[in-house]
């Protein structure tokens, strides 16, 4: 992360399956949309109530949109951190526009609700030489 960029940690649902495109020179992206509803508890009437959710226009790049294309659909609920972008253009009369999304850095589902089955991809996994949690080596048991 640069300075001056400004994080942002997203939790919600997809509302859409991910959709999945390759620029020419062949990078995979993931554009999606994170909706986030808060829920607060009424205890005049003893149940959840929805507030207005908020909508994330996300994008994912090359190794993580190809995951998330393959992991994530419509409703999956996730846990994402990145960092919001503004977008501008110019419509073909002229007019200013813009809107902010998230460049996503990374994701995962959310386990509050569900379980799921992890599995890692030949070839992505970082280098974990000299981290001994990444590996095990010399650790008899944790710590803690």
């Amino acid at each position: 992360m640069s300075f001056g960029e400004t994080p942002i940690t997203v939790i919600g649902n997809l509302t859409a399956d991910p959709e999945i495109k390759f620029t020419d020179s062949g990078q995979a992206l993931a554009k999606f949309t994170v909706a986030s509803t808060p829920r607060t508890f009424d205890k005049d009437s003893g149940q959840w109530k929805d507030g207005t959710s908020t909508f994330f226009r996300c994008a994912a790049w090359r190794s993580l949109a190809e995951h998330v294309g393959e992991s994530l659909t419509k409703g999956s609920r996730v846990v994402l951190s990145g960092r919001i972008r503004q977008h501008n253009w110019q419509t073909e009369q002229g007019e200013n526009r813009s809107m902010l999304a998230v460049e996503v850095d990374d994701i995962g589902a959310s386990l509050r609700f569900t379980t799921v089955a992890i599995s890692a991809k030949t070839g992505d996994k970082p280098d974990a030489s000299g981290d001994p949690w990444a590996t095990g080596a010399g650790i008899a048991k944790p710590p803690f």
